[in-house]
């Protein structure tokens, strides 16, 4: 077999110095996004001097530029979002620190008794003629990668939220000057959340590699098993941050919307609303630090599944160090596309028109996708040998380097095209959502009616679109092809996370345009960010979605392998009732979390009536609401309801695999996946229809709009209470389910050694 083209030394260099480069850009655009000042003053010009600054100023005074009162109330405002945020995800991370510690002695205990605690060391799990490192080593480098993918989640979810929280009234200041200005400042702060994340996980990942081989030497297989608790402690983090943070957000939502919309008919986002810093903080705490850490768990464990495989295949076996971290390499080239892409909507084409939003974003996906291909087709070519083995379920399968470039492709293609049947599902400009919002003349029932099949007909596509990206890299590839297409997935996810948080910040610069009391043009652009910015998110969710089936289904065989089952036979009953139960769990956790999400707005509800019925002068905004009360029901309920869903999530995998063993496990992994897959793409795509179906009555843009409006109308109202019972599918239940099949396929993985040896203790009895 021959050698790489790239050497050792240059994988060496390549992988973190794509890293460093990923967070100077992200570091770049912070610099650029704290150029627009939230405090009076001299105003910042953009324009080099002259004609252009006298054109500025020109605008500035007609939009109320130099009102200094509207930049000091901005300041007020953006500062109680981020207090408010900061508050809440302090204490989330108390929670979740505890159960952190908790769960890395449970890995350490189950994983060393493997061997009895034995220091000795033990012939290889794979090739029993060896010698490789104990049990306990294991154990112990597990639970170190464990709590690095956790400290990592953590930290990817607050940096986000922090950086959301800086710019968001920077652009609502900037949308003063135009759509362009506002667009660029909100994408680049998106970029900053994208690029540090991408960027940090590479290289976490690539340090601890390094690190662990110090003590592994030649033992691969060993250091890379070790390595999966890495893809176990991000996910897990991500699933208290997505739970915790989607019923925060969704409960202030609901409660503003239903009592401040469709009982008081004022205004989304009104100063007067108890709840509106509630809603506005739950979007940087649900949609932003939840999606960031959701997403680099996703990277974490498919790069954590194409490493266990290639460990054990030919690249592992003779220690080929370039084709093993072909993953990371992939991952690397990501970052630099990533940055070229960013720069199409930053720096080559200027927005000047609401229009030109959505197809900016749009293209964004496109330029990355199509650069990425070229990107991979390098990579092949000069960190894979020409021909290799892949290791197939017990036995070695020959691969060359254009298979292996085809799965990650396909992988990275059928990302492209989720996202596209996602954004024709989920945005106001086709006619999936205009017949959701022309539904709503006859009232709240249909429309209702018309969003659930819009759901249920959404998933048809993407599911096809992975499927043929199984067959094709399972075919090429086995397992190894299924795991890095759901890299190619990921490939450009700094590019995904810039278009995604781009929404959350566009929606906040909304609402801080409505309680500064700026004029309606600036809240029409704003909400024209907005618009564009749900359609994204929705496209985010699609590959999250998409990526997490491919993750889970690599990180299943994975287990599989490790486990020694030879075959999964469906016709067994242990296998069978593993599978009925596994598709079942999608249903219990969806019912808990949107139980969560009803109580949580039911108090939020009456605190917010409470407060409209015996606050004097409240309605006529002589006094202000009592926003902290609201702020603190979201808290503590979300703090409190976010534990239940979480520990059957966590649970599971361990009750299974120790009571009924690895075969019934395996039935519970794929019913999980099969099941989560399809509600999850269905309660996104329906909750994102719903809440554009009302933005497209309220925006009013087409004649077919206006007949259906203005606020306040009968279809508006049932437009409204559509988007509220979205609320908790489209952002708690939809986005959450991804973690759910991910999170349990990559703990029975690492828990594999423990259930193989101790597991099914029922089955034994009987």
């Amino acid at each position: 077999m021959a050698a790489s083209i790239l050497s050792d030394l240059g994988t060496e260099i390549l992988i973190p110095v794509c890293a460093v480069i990923g967070i100077a850009f992200s570091l770049l655009q912070w610099v650029l996004v704290s150029n627009v000042k939230l405090s009076p003053g001299s105003p910042t010009n953009n324009g080099a001097g002259g004609k252009n600054d006298y054109a500025d100023y020109l605008i500035e005074e007609e939009e109320g530029l130099n009102d200094h009162s509207v930049v000091l109330k901005c300041a007020e405002i953006q500062s109680a979002i981020s207090e408010g945020a900061t508050s809440f995800l302090f204490t989330e991370y108390q929670y979740v620190g505890i159960f952190m510690v908790a769960f890395a002695i449970l890995i350490f205990v189950f994983l060393g008794s493997v061997e009895g605690f034995s220091t000795k060391s033990q012939p290889c799990t794979y090739d029993q003629s060896k010698m490789c490192k104990p049990a306990l080593a294991t154990a112990a480098f597990s639970t170190i990668s464990f709590l690095l993918g956790a400290v990592t989640s953590i930290v990817s979810g607050f940096l986000g939220m922090k950086i959301a929280t800086y710019a968001n009234a920077r652009t609502t200041l900037e949308a003063r000057k135009g759509v362009g200005k506002a667009f660029i400042t909100a994408f680049r702060s998106g970029a900053v959340m994208g690029f540090l994340l991408a960027a940090n996980g590479l290289l976490v990942l690539y340090i601890a590699i390094n690190l662990f081989k110090i003590y592994y030497g030649d033992d691969w297989g060993g250091l890379f098993e070790a390595i999966t608790g890495y893809g176990l402690g991000g996910s897990s983090m991500a699933l208290f941050g997505r739970v915790g943070g989607g019923i925060y957000t969704k409960a202030a939502d609901v409660g503003a919307d239903l009592v401040g919309k469709v009982e008081r008919n004022i205004p989304e986002d009104d100063p007067r609303n108890p709840a509106v810093i509630a809603d506005n903080v739950g979007d940087n705490v649900g949609d932003i630090a939840g999606m960031g850490s959701d997403l680099f768990g996703s990277y974490a464990e498919s790069s954590c599944a194409a490493l266990v495989v290639a460990s054990i295949s030919s690249f592992g076996i003779n220690h080929e160090f370039t084709p093993m971290l072909y993953p990371l390499i992939i991952s690397s080239v990501g970052i630099i596309v990533c940055l070229i892409t960013t720069l199409f909507a930053t720096d080559f084409f200027e927005i000047k028109a609401v229009n030109e939003i959505e197809p900016s974003l749009k293209r964004q996906l496109i330029i990355s996708t199509v650069l990425m291909t070229i990107g991979i087709a390098v990579v092949s070519w000069i960190a894979l040998p020409s021909s290799f083995t892949i290791f197939n379920f017990g036995e070695q399968k020959a691969v060359k380097n254009w298979q292996l470039f085809l799965c990650v492709a396909v992988g990275l293609w059928a990302g492209l095209i989720i996202g596209f049947v996602t954004e024709y599902y989920t945005s106001n400009a086709y006619s999936p959502v205009q017949d959701v919002a022309d539904s709503c003349r006859t009232g709240a029932a249909t429309n209702v009616i018309f969003g659930l099949a819009l759901g249920y007909k959404s998933c048809i596509i993407p599911i096809f679109a992975i499927a043929v990206s199984i067959f094709v890299s399972f075919t090429f590839a086995a397992m190894y092809g299924i795991a890095v297409a759901a890299l190619g997935m990921l490939s450009t996810i700094a590019t995904g996370l810039a278009i995604d948080a781009y929404g959350p910040i566009s929606d906040n610069a909304g609402g801080i345009a409505e309680m500064a009391g700026m004029s309606h043009r600036i809240r029409e652009r704003t909400d024209a960010l907005d618009a564009a910015g749900n359609t994204t998110a929705a496209i985010g969710k699609g590959f999250a979605i998409g990526s997490a089936a491919l993750v889970s289904l690599a990180l299943f065989g994975a287990f599989v392998s490790r486990a020694a089952i030879s075959t999964v036979d469906v016709l067994t009953p242990k296998v069978f009732i593993g599978l009925l139960v596994g598709a079942m769990l999608p249903y219990w956790f969806s019912a808990m979390t949107m139980k969560s999400v009803g109580s949580a707005a039911l108090k939020m509800v009456e605190e917010v009536r409470r407060q409209f019925n015996t606050i004097p002068g409240l309605m006529e905004g002589t006094t202000k609401p009592d926003y902290a009360t609201c702020v603190k029901i979201s808290t503590d309920a979300s703090i409190k309801e976010m534990i239940p869903p979480g520990a059957l999530v966590m649970l599971t995998p361990l009750v299974v695999g120790i009571f009924f063993g690895v075969e019934t496990l395996s039935g519970v992994l794929a019913g999980s996946l099969v099941s989560g897959v399809q509600i999850a793409i269905s309660a996104s795509n329906t909750g994102g229809a719903w809440d554009n179906a009302k933005k497209y009555i309220e925006a009013g843009a087409s004649e077919h709009a206006r007949a259906l409006g203005p606020k306040g109308s009968d279809p508006h109202k049932a437009a409204v209470i559509g988007d509220t019972i979205g609320d908790p599918l489209k952002d708690t239940s939809g986005p959450s389910l991804n973690i759910l099949i991910k999170l349990m396929a990559v703990e029975s993985l690492v828990f594999a050694p423990f259930f193989a040896t101790h597991g099914g203790l029922l089955f034994k009895i009987f």
